[in-house]
């Protein structure tokens, strides 16, 4: 393995180690702008997904850089506005789950999807996360608030997902963005195995 394939190799196994550090949903209920904001982050779910949104659309590269994180903050809002509202979204917890998994392997896989194609799928993910962000929500939370919190905070992980695939495509070697997808989706298996053992 050469040296830079090695870094990127390394970037890829804090992917790991930073998953196993965190947990999904640790019953953070809150109703402000800084409870909305933590949510995202603390949530292993919610920021191995958002991370990858990123690492994808600096794959896809051109204006997909910016409208593939574009669309899943926008559709995670409304998914947002259909928990607040307390509509159920059927299976929410397997779907995001899913989004790990699924999202990873759209990173580390040779193949690129089509923008477009990766548009609808984020934001069909996106839909779920943003319902399970607000469902979490304390009752007597302000929606507008708690929802710019999570909104901004989940823009940080798109960020950091585009300035990782960026710098390791060239400081390092494209194949370290791979790696990290696929960092990406075996912590997936630390959420689905206990949903579906459990």
């Amino acid at each position: 393995m050469s040296r830079k394939l090695a870094t990127g190799f390394h970037a890829a196994l804090v992917l790991l180690v930073a998953a196993q550090t965190a947990s999904a949903h640790p019953g953070h209920f809150g109703h402000e702008f800084g409870d909305g904001a933590l949510h995202p982050l603390f949530g292993l779910d919610h920021l191995l997904a958002m991370v990858a949104v990123g690492l994808l659309a600096a794959r896809l590269g051109g204006a997909a850089i910016w409208q593939v994180p574009a669309t899943f903050l926008g559709t995670m809002f409304a998914g947002g506005i259909l928990g607040a509202l307390g509509m159920p979204v059927p299976a929410a917890e397997y779907v995001i789950a899913l989004s790990v998994l699924v999202l990873g392997l759209l990173v580390a896989l040779g193949r690129t999807v089509s923008p477009k194609r990766a548009m609808l799928l984020v934001g069909a993910f996106a839909l779920f996360h943003g319902h399970a962000h607000a469902a979490e929500m304390a009752a007597q939370g302000s929606f507008g608030g708690y929802a710019t919190g999570f909104l901004l905070s989940t823009a940080m992980l798109h960020a950091t997902g585009i300035g990782l695939a960026l710098g390791l495509s060239r400081l390092v070697d494209p194949r370290a963005v791979r790696l990290c997808g696929a960092a990406i989706s075996a912590a997936s298996l630390l959420i689905l195995v206990p949903m579906i053992s459990g």
